[in-house]
C-alpha cells in the first residue's frame, strides 16, 4: 500500500541553487539527514516557532535544527522502536495531541473507546520518511500558494503557513490529511524538545533553553534546593551532562554540581542535594 503512495507522491520544487556558495544550514555544523532543501525549511520554521526576540536566541540559534537531524539519524528516525505492522487509522494524530495534552479526548464515534485510549502513531511510514515527504508537500504548497518555497517566504507568511499547518488547513493531493498533521504535531514535540534537552543531544546550545526557563540543570534530586529555597528564585548557572564530564563544574564527593549565582558567579554553599 505505502509503496504506491509513496511512488504518487507529489515531489519538491526544483531547487535553485544560490549564485554564490553557501554553507549547509545557516548555524556552524553538517547535517547528515537533511539535504540543503530540507534544512532551509527546517532552519526557517524552528525559527518561527521559537524565533530570537529580546527573551534570547530561538531555536536556530540553539542549534535545534541538529538537533532534528540527529534525532532523525538515530534509531528514532528509522522507527525502530515504533511498532510498524498496522493496521493503519486515520484519527491518532488528534489522539496523540489529546494524551499529551492530558485530556480525555471523548469517546470515538464508532468504537465508544476514549480517543486518548487509541493506538499514536498510526503511518505506515518512518519519521524520516514522513519528514522527507512532509516538507517536500509543504515546499509545494508554499509554491504554489505564496509563489516560492517555504524558506524564502516573508515571515508573515511563513507565520500563516505554519498556522494553516497546526490548524490541519493545508491539503497537498494526492498526499492523506493524517500525514502533515503527525507530521506537524512529531515536529513541534521535537522541536521543543531540541530547545530544551541536554546539550548532549545537539540543540539547547550554550543552554539557551534551560536559562530561558530557570532551569538548573543537571542534578540527581532537588530536595534540599526545594527546602532551602522555598517561596524564593534559585537563579543559578545551570550544568550540563557534559559540564560534569568534562570537570567544567566543581562537585561535590556525592558527584552533584556545586552551582554558582547566575549574576554573582559565587558558589551556593549549605545546599545539599538529598534523594
Amino acid at each position: 500500500m505505502h509503496e504506491r503512495l509513496l511512488m504518487s507522491l507529489p515531489l519538491a520544487p526544483e531547487y535553485q541553487a544560490p549564485e554564490r556558495p553557501r554553507g549547509l544550514g545557516i548555524v556552524r555544523g553538517a547535517y547528515s539527514f537533511f539535504n540543503v532543501p530540507e534544512a532551509r525549511f527546517i532552519e526557517s520554521a524552528v525559527a518561527r516557532i521559537i524565533p530570537n526576540d529580546d527573551l534570547g536566541p530561538g531555536a536556530l540559534e540553539a542549534g535545534v535544527s541538529f538537533f532534528l537531524d540527529q534525532q532523525l539519524q538515530s534509531k528514532f528516525g528509522l522507527a525502530a522502536n515504533l511498532y510498524m505492522q498496522g493496521p493503519w487509522g486515520g484519527g491518532e494524530a488528534t489522539a496523540q495531541q489529546d494524551a499529551a495534552e492530558g485530556g480525555s479526548g471523548g469517546e470515538d464515534a464508532q468504537t465508544g473507546v476514549g480517543v486518548a485510549e487509541q493506538p499514536g502513531y498510526q503511518l505506515p511510514l518512518k519519521p524520516q520518511e514522513l519528514y522527507r515527504l512532509s516538507i517536500a508537500a509543504l515546499d509545494t504548497y508554499a509554491e504554489e500558494t505564496f509563489g516560492s518555497v517555504f524558506a524564502t517566504l516573508s515571515t508573515a507568511q511563513q507565520d500563516e503557513m505554519l498556522t494553516q499547518l497546526e490548524d490541519g488547513n493545508i491539503t497537498v493531493e494526492p498526499l492523506p490529511p493524517e500525514i502533515l498533521a503527525n507530521f506537524w504535531r512529531i515536529f513541534l514535540a521535537s522541536t521543543l524538545q531540541g530547545y530544551f534537552s541536554d546539550p548532549l543531544y545537539g540543540g539547547n546550545r550554550d543552554k539557551v533553553g534551560w536559562r530561558l526557563v530557570g532551569f538548573p540543570g543537571v542534578a540527581a534530586a532537588y530536595k534540599g534546593v526545594m527546602q532551602a529555597y522555598y517561596g524564593q528564585p534559585y537563579r543559578v548557572e545551570p550544568v550540563s551532562i557534559a559540564d560534569i564530564q568534562n570537570g567544567d563544574v566543581a562537585t561535590s564527593s556525592d558527584g552533584h554540581a556545586i552551582h554558582r549565582d547566575l549574576i554573582s558567579g559565587r558558589v551556593i554553599e549549605g545546599v545539599e542535594h538529598e534523594h
